[in-house]
């Protein structure tokens, strides 16, 4: 007798940039066990002019069922519908797609089942899983590009990595110098892939790593990363600066060009323990005219920490 082949249910639901992080998480609300974003920068193309493609998963139809009414019911202007994927073997299709880049001029990004090319770039062997990091999203190259254009003032320090995902952006800190990195995120099975991770590319000696949040972090950082997105990091504003060294730089990114001005405004001069914030970084001009650096609608913002007068 043949099993029945598997079916996954998925809603769909199209959204402007400004609502896409609100409602993921409704639909994790709802019961999405994850919620995949497309637009124009990922690697299924999503909707262009501003927009984002949702697309979550379900454990059955009914639950999918029930999430579309419960989107109804949020707001009658979200109109989601069910998609079924057939099989399991969606579950590596991205891997086609995923080849061996240059994340940084000194970084060169490859999955273990690639060769890398010849280059005088470092090879990082990165294998994502299930996490969120594979280096190709615009806010993961604004602060690996970062890193790298600072490499020389992150030398021999320590790093923290807020929301690590994959662990790509403590991974890019240590091959450009830095001495050691902190690692977390609130999935617990990102402590995993962090850790195949590390031993891939002989860096599990300088890595910590826990699932968790930032109120755990005791010690202070010359280097923190926070690669998340605008709504959270306003949440977390004091403990960034709790766990910042005094004359330390702040990273910032998953931010939106259309939450930049509002970034700005919570974090530019923003004073907490001992340190005040001031905007760094010369790469790229936003459009504020501040200095930020600014890729395909998305934006990181580099902070620099001095002694609080």
């Amino acid at each position: 007798m043949t099993s029945e082949t598997p079916r996954f249910p998925t809603v769909h639901v199209e959204v402007t940039e400004d609502q896409a992080d609100l409602v993921s998480g409704l639909l994790f609300e709802l019961g999405a066990s994850g919620v995949e974003e497309r637009d124009q920068s990922t690697f299924s193309k999503g909707p262009s002019g501003g927009r984002v493609l949702l697309i979550a998963s379900f454990e059955d139809r009914a639950a999918a069922d029930a999430a579309i009414a419960g989107l109804r019911e949020a707001d009658g202007a979200l109109e989601g519908h069910i998609e079924e994927i057939v099989g399991d073997a969606w579950r590596d299709e991205w891997k086609k797609y995923y080849e061996p880049f240059s994340l940084t001029p000194s970084i060169l990004v490859t999955p273990p089942w690639r060769e890398a090319p010849a280059s005088s770039a470092r090879v990082l062997v990165l294998e994502p899983g299930r996490a969120f990091g594979t280096g190709l999203h615009a806010t993961t190259s604004l602060v690996a590009n970062i890193l790298d254009e600072n490499k020389d003032a992150l030398a021999g320090k320590r790093v923290l990595d807020a929301g690590c995902g994959s662990g790509i952006l403590s991974f890019v800190a240590l091959m450009l110098g830095a001495d050691r990195a902190t690692l977390f995120d609130i999935d617990p099975e990102v402590v995993h892939i962090v850790e195949e991770n590390a031993e891939a590319n002989d860096l599990a000696a300088r890595v910590d790593v826990f699932a968790g949040t930032i109120t755990r972090v005791r010690d202070r950082f010359p280097w923190v990363l926070a690669n998340i997105e605008a709504n959270v990091l306003d949440v977390l504003a004091d403990d960034l600066l709790r766990v910042l060294a005094p004359s330390g730089n702040l990273v910032l990114s998953g931010i939106l060009a259309t939450e930049e001005e509002r970034m700005k405004a919570r974090f530019s001069g923003f004073a907490a323990h001992g340190v005040q914030l001031e905007l760094a970084g010369e790469k790229q001009m936003s459009s504020g005219g501040e200095r930020a650096f600014d890729k395909d609608g998305w934006v990181a913002l580099h902070y620099r920490a001095r002694p609080q007068a």
